[in-house]
């Protein structure tokens, strides 16, 4: 009897030392299981993926989006939010965006934000393309009227109205007259702007008749205003307050319909790659253009001074990189001549000195190219003009420099060819009365006299004839 209890107490020992050993490891598990059972945030998680539109929509902007959207597609995300900041862009690159919105399977959010950030423009469209559209607090969209590349911006064109027997119907129509003066191009482009913003209406049920007043006057909503005329559909503080809103909330993507749980959110944010970077940096137009003149500049010193290498590898260099940015931006061909012809008529002045008449041409003509070069009327698509006075001044200056110097040479005695004979002394070398030799400058002149001349007198050259010089001598000799 008591062996057993002995051995009944051996083990009941052991087992309290086995439990101090793996009482720390008992607890954490406990821990875990309890935070997975009744902890919700460990129960389902939406991953939302979240990519920024800061500045003008470009062909890198473009490049962007698609590279974020495959990726939320392809790696199991639920929801892609897109948070927008533009004064607008290029339609290119604005087709592009909302043709991979539309297409994707993952919905699709276009967030304009943060506060005091607008959606105008290629904005718009975008926003009215996405699967929900909301806006934070005091930011605003539309001026969604296109402008044609290299031109001003075409006067709304509001075609004449319709007659209906309903009369109610016809007054939500915002059609008008067409102006006589308005070319068939802009008609084109401008209904067909038209078209397209109603057909994205259209596709989630929003106010598709102020989407084409936005196209066809430039009209504009407040976000409070936006919501209130079935424009967007959330107004946001936050992205936290923007998830709460939508949760919930059904939308139809290319892979059916889609209900969102936004209850529980894990943020991802899409990082622009270097080549993105890239591309955004040679998308600025004064870039472009600064780029452009290194180039010509840097090819013009290399003719001036051949052999010299560095000038011509940058300027090469540099024109490539303009000419690409040229192809991104669709510049204005007609501003890019001017710039050519300017600086032709520059050089020019250099090796045809005309008094100014030359440089300032060609510096007018560079001014008006550059100013053309990128005139689209499109916000950040255009050459600052500080840029463009900063070097046309410059250019003056080279230029008045020229004429200065070229006006103090006219006044200076000629010292080298036929003029720069005339009035220079020299010795004869032999004696003669009408024809002889002479030296002068230390080369030797056939010369002719009226009156005799002794070998060693001292002459002075008269007149150049041919290579024949009329002199008169000065002392005997």
């Amino acid at each position: 009897m008591s062996f057993e209890l002995s051995a009944s107490r051996f083990l009941f020992t052991q087992a309290g030392v086995q439990f101090r050993r793996y009482k720390s490891t008992a607890l954490l598990l406990f821990v875990t299981l309890s935070l997975c059972l009744f902890n919700p945030v460990w129960g389902d998680v939406t991953t939302a993926l979240i990519i920024e539109i800061d500045g003008a929509i470009s062909p890198a902007t473009s490049n962007f989006i698609e590279k974020g959207l495959n990726h939320g597609n392809e790696n199991g995300v639920e929801l892609i939010v897109i948070e927008m900041d533009t004064p607008g862009g290029l339609d290119t690159s604005m087709r592009s965006i909302i043709k991979n919105i539309l297409n994707s399977k993952v919905p699709v959010a276009t967030y304009v934000s943060p506060k005091g950030s607008r959606a105008a423009s290629a904005g718009t469209f975008i926003l009215y393309a996405s699967h929900i559209a909301a806006m934070a607090p005091a930011t605003n969209l539309g001026a969604a009227t296109p402008v044609e590349i290299g031109g001003t911006a075409p006067s709304p064109i509001k075609p004449e109205p319709i007659e209906t027997e309903d009369k109610e119907e016809n007054k939500s129509e915002p059609l008008e007259s067409t102006p006589d003066n308005e070319t068939a191009l802009a008609k084109k482009r401008l209904n067909d702007a038209a078209a397209y913003i109603r057909s994205l209406a259209g596709r989630y049920g929003r106010n598709a008749d102020w989407a084409e007043l936005a196209v066809r006057e430039a009209a504009t909503l407040t976000a409070e205003e936006a919501l209130e005329n079935n424009v967007i559909d959330y107004v946001a503080d936050d992205l936290g307050d923007l998830f709460e809103q939508i949760n919930g909330h059904e939308v139809e993507t290319n892979a059916g319909k889609q209900t969102l749980s936004t209850e529980n959110v894990l943020i991802e944010r899409f990082i622009k790659d270097w080549r993105i970077k890239f591309l955004e940096t040679l998308a600025d137009p004064n870039l472009a253009y600064l780029l452009m003149l290194i180039g010509i500049y840097g090819l013009i010193l290399e003719g001036y001074n051949p052999g010299s290498i560095l000038p011509g590898v940058v300027g090469a260099i540099c024109l490539i990189l303009a000419l690409f940015a040229f192809q991104v931006l669709a510049v204005n061909y007609a501003g890019l001549i001017l710039i050519a012809l300017g600086v032709v008529l520059i050089v020019a002045e250099a090796f045809a000195p005309s008094f100014g008449i030359l440089g300032f041409g060609g510096l007018t003509s560079f001014v008006l190219g550059s100013i053309m070069l990128f005139d689209s009327g499109i916000p950040g698509f255009e050459v600052s003009r500080l840029l463009i006075g900063s070097i046309a001044f410059l250019g003056g200056l080279i230029i008045l420099g020229l004429v200065f110097f070229l006006a103090r040479t006219l006044k200076r005695p000629i010292v080298s060819g036929t003029e720069g004979m005339l009035g220079e002394q020299g010795i004869a070398l032999e004696d003669f009365d009408a024809k002889g030799d002479v030296l002068v400058h230390g080369e030797r002149w056939r010369a002719k006299t009226s009156e005799p001349v002794k070998k060693g007198q001292g002459i002075e050259i008269t007149a150049v004839k041919n290579m024949l010089v009329l002199i008169k001598p000065t002392e005997e000799g």
